[in-house]
């Protein structure tokens, strides 16, 4: 790459300054460097207007403006920002700023490929190149082969030689440190602070969920407290991030998807504490880790089978004759309300829908229910976390979702059904987490919260909950007769 003398960073799912694999690929070529940031109208449309995600985007930013200007000690150097399709606007800013060349992190969703290929043939059209680069996994697309040299769709083998090819400078951090003195002031016509909310027309997101419930703090700010919050957690982590009332997962799932928190600072942290002497217990680590390494897996997943954004991994099972109709559309209004009858998913439902949030085991029994207790389309609860969590991703919800619809790479078997009276049990066994999350129910004893069927006349007066939607026998019963016309005619 030849020398360059002004160059844009195009900032989108990486909002830091630091260890930024596109900064420091544009600062070891350009003389003087802005940064910008686009609101993408294509991506905002069909959100809610109160979305927590966009108001985590936009104060995440407000910190990264601050801080360049702070950083860089001139009045005009800041943030640009910009708001529309985002390859007009990412052209008009390029432009207006006079940059030879834009850099970016790679994303490789299906809507972000497009948008990429649509920004390269724009900006070439001005004499702009658009430079993309690795940053937010440690292995991307087609790095880890298997050796036929195809890509991976079995986890096991995937984590095996993943661990194996890892080397220091893949975490290693990418520096950032000459941005300060990089750093181009602003054109006047572009020194706007960030836009309110309101400007790009949305609403403040509640930010007071039931029981004191805790949002995610943003920012850089944010992922540095989630992360010193969770480190005392994490020797237990195997033993307890399944268990909802304790609340022991990380909640660093928000900021690894809009890169306040860079995937190379989790991985050497996770290194470091395997190679050190005092550390208590290496089982923790090992399952954080393990995680860590599901995520890139679903990545590549995505990067190199991009049919399964949209339909079963494996297509014979999109022939799966789902539910369908008014009673199947009731249901579903059933589930995302958290109104079926079953506790433990009601209450996952209804941490959802307060917070953004819900703990991975739980995600896997309210996924398991949509699908294998109310027979419904698993691309229907995909849509629905989609809109709700706020650490959504789309490659792992998608790969999580397939996974628990045994439609997937690697999924579980068609015939694995979770019970969900079990799984209370078993995860939830004082009905702590249940009491949490459906006061309506909190005076009745955990046997009662684990099945409410137990529950006589006398125990459900002036209870405000409803009958179970579905028996879970009976509904397991049509999912073997469902799944199994499916692989009949597939073998």
């Amino acid at each position: 790459m030849n020398p360059i003398d002004t160059g844009l960073v195009w900032l989108r799912r990486d909002l830091r300054l630091h260890d930024h694999a596109a900064i420091a690929l544009a600062l070891a070529h350009c003389r003087q460097l802005q940064l910008a940031f686009v609101f993408d109208t294509a991506i905002l449309a069909p959100l809610p207007r109160a979305d927590r995600r966009v108001a985590f985007i936009r104060e995440t930013l407000v910190q990264i403006d601050g801080r360049l200007r702070e950083r860089a000690g001139r009045a005009g150097c800041g943030l640009v920002t910009g708001h529309g399709p985002a390859v007009d606007e990412i052209v008009r800013i390029a432009r207006a700023v006079g940059a030879q060349a834009v850099f970016a992190s790679h994303d490789d969703e299906p809507a972000s490929l497009a948008r990429d290929a649509a920004a390269r043939e724009a900006l070439a059209a001005h004499g702009i190149a658009l430079h993309t680069v690795k940053d937010h996994l440690v292995f991307e697309r087609r790095e880890l082969l298997t050796r036929t040299g195809t890509p991976y769709t079995v986890f096991t083998p995937y984590a095996r030689v993943w661990r194996a090819s890892l080397a220091p400078a893949d975490w290693a951090p990418r520096d950032t440190a000459a941005l300060p003195e990089r750093l181009a002031e602003r054109p006047p016509a572009l020194r706007r602070d960030v836009p309110t909310l309101a400007e790009i027309g949305f609403t403040t997101p509640p930010t007071a969920p039931p029981d004191g419930a805790q949002l995610p703090a943003p920012g850089p700010a944010g992922a540095r407290a989630a992360l010193k919050a969770f480190l005392p957690r994490l020797d237990t982590y195997d033993q307890l991030r399944d268990l909802p009332a304790e609340d022991a997962t990380s909640r660093l799932g928000i900021h690894l998807r809009f890169g306040t928190l860079s995937i190379r600072e989790l991985f050497a942290l996770a290194q470091q504490r395997l190679e050190a002497k005092n550390t208590p217990s290496p089982e923790g680590t090992l399952a954080w880790l393990n995680e860590l390494i599901w995520r890139e897996f679903f990545a590549q997943i995505m990067a190199n089978f991009p049919h399964a954004m949209s339909g079963a991994f494996r297509p014979a099972y999109d022939a799966i004759a789902w539910e369908t109709g008014p009673r199947a559309d009731a249901h579903f209004a059933a589930w995302c309300q958290g109104r079926t009858g079953y506790p433990i998913v009601d209450a996952a439902m209804r941490q959802l829908a307060a917070t953004g949030f819900m703990p991975g085991r739980l995600r896997m029994v309210t996924a398991s229910f949509l699908i294998k207790d109310l027979g419904l389309d698993w691309r229907r609860g995909e849509a629905w976390f989609a809109e709700k969590l706020d650490d959504f991703d789309l490659a792992a919800n998608n790969g999580n979702w397939q996974w628990v619809a045994s439609t997937g790479c690697d999924a579980q078997p068609w015939f694995r059904v979770f019970n969900p009276v079990l799984q209370s049990r078993k995860f939830d066994p004082e009905a702590v987490y249940i009491r949490r999350w459906l006061p309506e129910l909190a005076r009745l004893p955990a046997r009662l919260l684990h099945d409410m069927r137990r529950a006589g006349p006398q125990e459900r007066a002036g209870l405000a909950y409803p009958e179970p939607v579905v028996d879970h026998e009976a509904a397991r019963g049509r999912t073997l007769l469902r799944y199994g016309a499916a692989a009949r005619a597939t073998a």
